[in-house]
């Protein structure tokens, strides 16, 4: 089989398809991801993935190209190409065209073609059936064409792949069965089949409007209990034991924004479907606004409590201790730690970066400034410790060890780390100032 595009969702499903018995070449217009892969090399930061490429390149199931041309002997074919998005939300399908056109002059029939890229609702039928049928054949009649939408969670994305269940919808009945078979049977797991390729388009538009939407009410909750004086935390723990529907109530719990590749994005391309439709998405609208502005409120709660400690600007530096999007991954990607770095150096303050997780050429293209190259460089002489990204590494640190390398009073900022009470009080025994976001 072949996935086209090489990426995070391509490389993760391909290495996925390839562990169980498949043939998989990863077919990638960027020479230097297909030579890294046929070396069995993998730079993305997704746990676990780089060993499996290795392996299971050596094996000869995983291999990639710059051609389509292995699209003539695949049964399956998996578009797993970029889709991102226009200032005003609109999909910019270059990548998907450009696929579409490679692949259409290549298929045969009986072929079985799978969209797993995001796109606005109705884009599988109007656009890529089309660009296919260039190629002479008829989908439904002569090709498949499903979409099944990608849900992967980087950091848990290997286990997810092995077992969530998969969205399908076909552009016909026939098509929806063949992909509905296919997952079955090359990955082993449960199929969700809707009526329509919309209503799987819609699905995985839907999923990240929501997760969206629920990190703002975090965040607003969290800024409300902060006025209040009350532990975010303790409410959003007893709110989430009420029975609501078939489950419970599920507030997720704030932290410093909202970035990757997806959350920022799909939430803009349902909006601007609904927009072309004549309904407006004004959760959307403000969820976005809530979380676009939650970096720097962080920045400002940092300085406030600097101020209050009676630190100065000038000798107070900041070690920021996780850059990435998202715990325990290194991806930063669209991160907004980024923005609360660049606020709290406009505010005066140094700023060192420190994620163990995070390639550091990456670390320097995003932030501009040279990562701190060990835990103890970072937060040697340190005014502020900001957890920014809460990896599992930093949650089991030894506070007492780092009080005897930071500059006291030294600010410890909780922004996903959320740790308990008791930890709490430890760093206050050490002699650290204490504040979270809602704590």
């Amino acid at each position: 089989m072949v996935v086209a595009g090489a990426g995070y969702v391509g490389t993760c499903l391909g290495v996925a398809l390839a562990e169980r018995g498949a043939e998989v070449v990863a077919v990638d217009s960027d020479p230097d991801t297909v030579e890294d892969l046929r070396a069995g090399r993998c730079r993305l930061p997704e746990p676990g993935l780089a060993p499996m490429v290795r392996r299971l390149a050596a094996t000869g199931r995983l291999t990639a190209s710059t051609s389509f041309d292995p699209v003539q002997v695949a049964d399956v074919v998996l578009v797993a190409v970029g889709t991102p998005i226009d200032p005003k939300g609109v999909l910019v399908a270059d990548q998907l065209v450009a696929a579409c056109q490679q692949i259409a002059p290549r298929l045969r029939p009986r072929h079985l073609v799978i969209l797993k890229s995001t796109v606005a609702p109705g884009t599988t039928r109007t656009l890529v059936a089309p660009l296919l049928e260039r190629g002479g054949l008829v989908h439904e009649r002569d090709f498949g064409l499903a979409v099944c939408p990608e849900r992967l969670a980087e950091g848990v994305a290997l286990t997810q792949v092995r077992t969530l269940p998969v969205v399908v919808g076909g552009c016909g009945p026939h098509s929806a069965s063949a992909a509905e078979r296919f997952w079955r049977d090359a990955l082993g797991v449960d199929v969700r089949r809707v009526p329509t390729a919309e209503a799987a388009e819609v699905v995985k538009l839907a999923t990240n409007w929501w997760i969206d939407v629920n990190v703002a009410i975090a965040n607003e909750l969290a800024r409300y209990c902060a006025v209040l004086d009350i532990d975010v935390l303790d409410v959003i723990d007893a709110a989430n034991t009420l029975p609501k529907g078939s489950s419970r109530v599920n507030l997720l719990v704030p932290g410093v924004g909202v970035g990757g590749s997806c959350l920022t994005k799909d939430p803009w391309m349902a909006w601007r479907a609904g927009r072309d439709r004549g309904v407006r998405l004004r959760t959307v609208e403000t969820a976005r606004a809530v979380n676009d502005d939650m970096p720097g409120h962080v920045a400002s709660v940092i300085v406030d409590e600097l101020l209050g400690l009676g630190r100065g600007r000038t000798d107070s530096p900041i070690a920021v201790l996780g850059a990435a999007f998202k715990s325990d991954t290194g991806d930063v990607r669209n991160t907004p730690v980024r923005d609360v770095v660049v606020a709290l150096r406009e505010n005066g303050f140094p700023v060192r970066v420190f994620d163990p997780l995070a390639d550091p050429a990456a670390l320097l293209d995003r932030f501009g400034i040279p990562p701190a190259a060990s835990l103890d460089e970072a937060v040697r002489g340190a005014g502020c410790l900001a957890f920014l990204a809460g990896h599992r590494e930093f949650q089991r640190l030894d506070f007492a060890a780092l009080a005897e390398l930071v500059d006291v009073p030294c600010l410890v900022f909780d922004g996903l780390l959320h740790l308990p009470p008791a930890r709490v009080r430890e760093l206050h025994q050490l002699g650290f100032a204490y504040r979270g976001i809602g704590r």
